[in-house]
């Protein structure tokens, strides 16, 4: 035992230094990443924002980061699978912590979001965001965009969230629209994979709906994302009932006849081309997960956003 350790979330004398604690035990930041508020040196923040006001369904979503924390502590610090590879070797990731917000006025909650997501990025490191409901990613969005101009979205979701509003709704269900309206993102070159619902509005994004994904393998459907964006910045975001309600109970809007878990992350495995700016994972809802099955998918999903960017960060060098 002298060459183990424990907390290594606050222990940690390096940003790539590998952790050794206990999978059963320990301070459980994500994948026992340093907490910390200093993002000097940090290639990769992971950040997360407990908000589930926005919900159309189910609430729960608020605890959706620390479940995905939680489930992160069983990747020990073996070459992480399919990498093959110690993401943090060469790769400075902390854990930002949470987003602070006040519950009272919802109506200051995308402002706050946005304003303090433009101070992580305004350090230079790429944003991976937990959440929280999918309205989170509309300011996140905006901030991407102040930086890079219109991006591919790239969505994994039953829904295409494309429903209109009034541009003060706080409503997990109208982002996309509101994104494509304002010139957030491209249409053109944004895919949404999964979509097992309709809306009244596609703004001309490319859909993959849940019966193509079910009758497509992965290596077709990663194809389909990496030639539709055609080299544009992308954000991607994982909206977790993008998978079957048999993989994923707990989330706040299940939709039945979507893709396994595995199909979904050969397909992530395939998305090395893409230019991805930033990324979160959304609509993890501990109150109706089981055995944490849904907690441990997204923060799965979460990993193996952290996968491609090591692969990135190691061919960049």
């Amino acid at each position: 035992m002298a060459e183990k350790s424990i907390d290594h979330a606050f222990m940690a004398t390096s940003l790539t230094s590998s952790a050794t604690d206990p999978t059963f035990a320990g301070a459980l930041s994500f994948m026992r990443r340093r907490f910390t508020k200093v993002l000097t040196g940090a290639d990769v923040v992971v950040w997360g924002i407990p908000f589930d006001a926005a919900t159309s369904n189910r609430p729960g979503t608020r605890f959706g980061p620390q479940a995905i924390r939680r489930a992160s502590a069983i990747f020990d610090n073996d070459p992480q699978y399919p990498f093959n590879r110690d993401l943090f070797a060469e790769m400075a990731v902390i854990d930002y912590g949470d987003c602070l917000l006040d519950y009272g006025n919802h109506q200051e909650t995308p402002a706050a979001i946005e304003r303090q997501a433009n101070t992580i990025l305004d350090s230079g490191a790429f944003l991976l965001t937990l959440g929280g409901d999918h309205y989170i990613t509309w300011p996140i969005l905006k901030a991407h965009a102040a930086r890079h101009g219109p991006l591919a979205l790239v969505q994994f979701d039953a829904h295409q969230d494309t429903w209109l509003d009034d541009n003060r709704r706080i409503d997990h269900g109208s982002f996309v629209a509101r994104a494509a309206r304002d010139g957030i993102i491209d249409p053109d070159r944004s895919i949404q994979i999964g979509i097992r619902t309709h809306a009244p509005e596609d703004f001309g994004i490319r859909i993959l709906y849940g019966h193509q994904v079910e009758e497509m393998n992965a290596a077709e459907i990663a194809s389909a994302i990496v030639s539709h964006t055609k080299d544009a910045p992308a954000y991607l975001t994982f909206d977790i009932d993008c998978l079957d309600p048999a993989y994923t109970p707990g989330t706040g809007t299940p939709v039945a006849g979507g893709p396994s878990s595995a199909k979904i992350l050969s397909v992530l495995q395939r998305l090395q081309q893409l230019d991805i700016r930033g990324a979160d994972v959304v609509e993890v809802s501990p109150p109706y997960d089981h055995a944490d099955i849904t907690a441990i998918a997204g923060a799965t999903v979460a990993m193996y956003m952290l996968g491609l960017r090591a692969e990135r960060h190691a061919a960049a060098r």
